[in-house]
């Protein structure tokens, strides 16, 4: 207790704490994510590029950092037969090699979809011509400024997947998490191959393979990173700019004189016409494939608020999902969970009928350790010390005494306990 230096004679009043401190818990669904916008104004065009920008909801980042970059017309080709009697068919064939490769307005959307909360946004800049270049150099120096934002706790770079330079970005986002101790990586495959013809069960050992290997430093690095497996098809359309679309080829079967309709755009052909109804209709169906770390940060915030932090994120639902790009067999699965070469585990998405699509993994890319395998035990001891370690911040430069000693050990923790779901 301290002492009041008395200099006067008089009656004084001395309040003395006798409850112990607290131990608040801290917030641990924050995501970082990093990538290319529309646009980063605030105040004034670009004066928010490079900065880490709270946000709370969608139309705050349409707010400030826009919408998905338009297609262009040639990122997708429209074939139209025409019998001469009204019947039309329809195919709309998309060019993945010409659609724009930036996903982060996107992924935004995926992330609120699925119950994400308050984030931070740095944009690296604007949208080059589609399809754009993802510069490993960008997004790295993104990252570098989310370092010093301390109450980020999850790092999502949804366009690390179609960078120039994959296994950097990865590396870098699961060093940063290993160095800092408070935060965590959500790690993207960077190949899903389809099953075809070519590839009837595809290529999923080798597309993990390239996850391993770029999640380099040991496990004392990966435990504080989860990779998912594969991309996910939403239920988001692509930003077409409909009535600047054309139709490519145009045939007709009918009697008389064929329609000169190759080459019409579709504000030409009239909104009003059964044919610019039927290839709206067509370019309707085509659905953006994200990868899925924005739709599994999302995840992360609505099972930390619904259940807590110590609950497995598995077995739960994802939302504005069509479902996984590749099907996951029990089987195949086995192979991801355990690695016994490099021991580093990858979390599977799967469907189950009448249950959805389901993350069907809770690993920490350190899926051998006993210790740190799981990812609800690494976030949870995130949030013990990070809880600890703010709310101790007050004995910083108190005297080593033995009344500072029983102030800190009777402290009282706030944070809720956990129980068995």
């Amino acid at each position: 207790m301290a002492v009041l230096k008395l200099s006067t004679p008089g009656v004084y009043v001395q309040e003395i704490s006798t409850l112990p401190s607290s131990v608040a818990e801290v917030e641990t669904a924050i995501p970082a994510f990093i990538g290319y916008t529309e646009k980063a104004d605030y105040l004034k065009a670009g004066d928010l590029i490079w900065i880490p920008t709270k946000i709370a909801s969608l139309s705050e980042y349409t707010l400030y950092f826009g919408n998905p970059q338009a297609e262009t017309d040639d990122s997708i080709a429209i074939n139209v037969t025409d019998d001469g009697n009204g019947n039309y068919g329809v195919t709309a064939t998309p060019d993945a090699s010409k659609q724009s490769k930036y996903n982060l307005a996107y992924a935004i959307q995926h992330y609120f979809d699925n119950g994400g909360g308050s984030c931070y946004i740095v944009s690296v800049g604007g949208y080059a011509a589609a399809p754009g270049t993802i510069a490993k150099a960008d997004l790295t120096k993104g990252l570098s400024f989310v370092k010093d934002v301390d109450e980020v706790t999850l790092l999502v770079i949804p366009e690390a997947q179609v960078s120039d330079d994959y296994a950097t970005v990865v590396g870098q986002m699961i060093a940063q998490a290993a160095t800092l101790k408070d935060r965590f990586a959500l790690i993207d495959p960077h190949t899903v191959t389809l099953k075809d013809q070519i590839n009837p069960q595809g290529k999923i050992d080798s597309d993990v393979q390239e996850i391993r290997d770029a999640a380099a430093g040991g496990v004392e690095y990966t435990r504080y990173a989860a990779a998912y497996y594969p991309n996910l098809t939403t239920a988001y359309g692509r930003n077409f700019k409909f009535d600047d679309l054309k139709i490519d080829i145009y045939t007709y079967t009918g009697s008389g004189t064929s329609p000169a309709l190759q080459g019409k755009k579709m504000s030409e052909i009239g909104n009003g016409s059964a044919l610019y109804g039927k290839i709206k209709t067509e370019i309707g169906k085509l659905r953006v494939v994200l990868p899925p770390s924005a739709a599994i940060a999302g995840l992360y915030a609505r099972v930390d608020n619904n259940k807590g932090v110590w609950k497995a994120p598995a077995n739960e639902s994802l939302f504005s999902v069509g479902g996984p790009t590749v099907p996951i067999s029990d089987a195949q699965q086995a192979n991801l969970n355990i690695d016994p070469n490099t021991g580093k585990s990858i979390n599977a998405i799967r469907t189950y009928p009448g249950m959805g699509t389901l993350v069907w993994g809770a690993r920490t890319l350190n899926g051998n350790d006993n210790e740190w395998r799981y990812i609800s035990v690494r976030r949870f001891f995130n949030m013990v010390e990070e809880s600890v370690k703010k709310s101790s911040q007050w004995a910083v430069f108190e005297p080593n005494t033995l009344d500072t000693w029983i102030k800190i050990s009777n402290s009282r923790s706030n944070v809720p306990t956990p129980v068995a779901n």
